[in-house]
């Protein structure tokens, strides 16, 4: 038999706006009374009709968040701060994931449209605001990640990549580091483009202006590729400069494989600190950003737009910070040269 929530209503003594509130969490309720509805739910083994509060109310119960690909270690923690801060609120997460296709990024804003999602976390740069027209057209409220600024039903997370970057930077300066080189992120990709050129700005300030500069997917084995361009200089330089983990730890395993000791001859470091990162050989030297309270404060911030009567969006701001583990050490005293196999 399916019961209805009148009857848990009945069973449990209260009405049925009571049982509403307790199971979508919109409003107070003292914690004897939510127990008590909480216990005839499950007595009952009773579901909540998303469709029939979706008809009584107008409003879906749905929130988007778009990444780029589910592969991609970045994100499972971006994905676990945004569902969890929806889930303690009564809300349900649609995850749509782009794969870096313009095609697959058009049918994507159409599925949220059609969902009826009350607000979306964009935390990927392959989706600028020209393709969430419609999302504003239809009232859809938008958030993302180092793009722009606030406006109506728009809000902003910038990642301060500045600061984890300048620590960085004075970590393999004190190293005694002189020669510098990086492998930035992908050159389309606007995320990417902001970190190299705090990466390329920093160190040519502290005297270590980089040689070379080239670029990378964000894939273990694009890494690997784009490190053989600075193997092939007369002489690498001592510490290298990731724009993302997965790029470092792909670098590591072509100078690994080159018999180039790490850190011994050379020093890497990478950008995200991935779970991954702690679990190199050896363990990786890297810039944390905060992954889950960035999903976390992107739902946050969807939910504060959507509340204020003229859904004005706001700017938010998180830290990074540079985490030291054992691919960083003193730079070699003399220049090292490969023999190409």
């Amino acid at each position: 038999m399916a019961y209805t929530m009148r009857d848990v209503a009945a069973r449990a003594g209260v009405s049925p706006a009571t049982v509403s509130r307790v199971l979508n969490k919109t409003h107070y309720i003292s914690d004897e009374t939510r127990q008590r509805v909480l216990e005839v739910v499950r007595e009952l083994s009773y579901y909540k009709n998303v469709h029939a509060r979706r008809l009584a109310t107008g409003q879906s119960d749905l929130f988007g968040l778009v990444i780029s690909e589910i592969a991609n270690p970045f994100f499972p923690e971006v994905i676990r701060g945004f569902q969890a801060a929806a889930w303690d609120r009564g809300f349900d997460v649609l995850l749509l994931n782009t794969e870096y296709s313009k095609t697959r990024t058009q049918s994507i804003i159409r599925k949220l449209v059609e969902s009826d999602v009350r607000g979306v976390a964009i935390m990927t740069s392959s989706i600028d605001n020209t393709a969430t027209e419609a999302l504003a057209e239809a009232g859809i409220g938008v958030v993302f990640t180092n793009y722009c600024s606030s406006d109506k039903l728009v809000s902003n997370i910038s990642i301060d990549y500045k600061g984890g970057i300048l620590q960085a930077i004075e970590h393999v300066a004190g190293l005694g580091h002189r020669r510098a080189a990086v492998i930035a992120g992908p050159e389309a990709n606007r995320t990417a483009a902001r970190i190299k050129h705090e990466l390329v700005a920093g160190l040519t300030r502290r005297g270590l202006k980089p040689f070379p500069v080239t670029s990378s997917d964000y894939r273990v084995d694009a890494g690997a590729s784009a490190v053989r361009d600075i193997l092939s200089v007369p002489d690498i330089p001592t510490v290298i400069f990731c724009g993302s983990d997965l790029i470092a730890m792909g670098a590591m395993s072509t100078l690994e494989s080159a018999g180039v000791r790490i850190p011994e001859d050379v020093s890497i470091i990478g950008i995200d600190d991935i779970s991954f990162a702690f679990l190199a050989r050896p363990p990786l030297t890297t810039i944390s950003v905060p992954r889950e309270r960035l999903g976390t404060t992107a739902f946050e911030a969807l939910e504060k737009m959507l509340r204020l009567k003229r859904h004005r969006g706001a700017d938010y701001r998180l830290e990074t910070s540079l985490v030291i583990r054992k691919s960083t050490a003193p730079a070699r005293s003399k220049a090292r040269r490969i023999s190409k196999r």
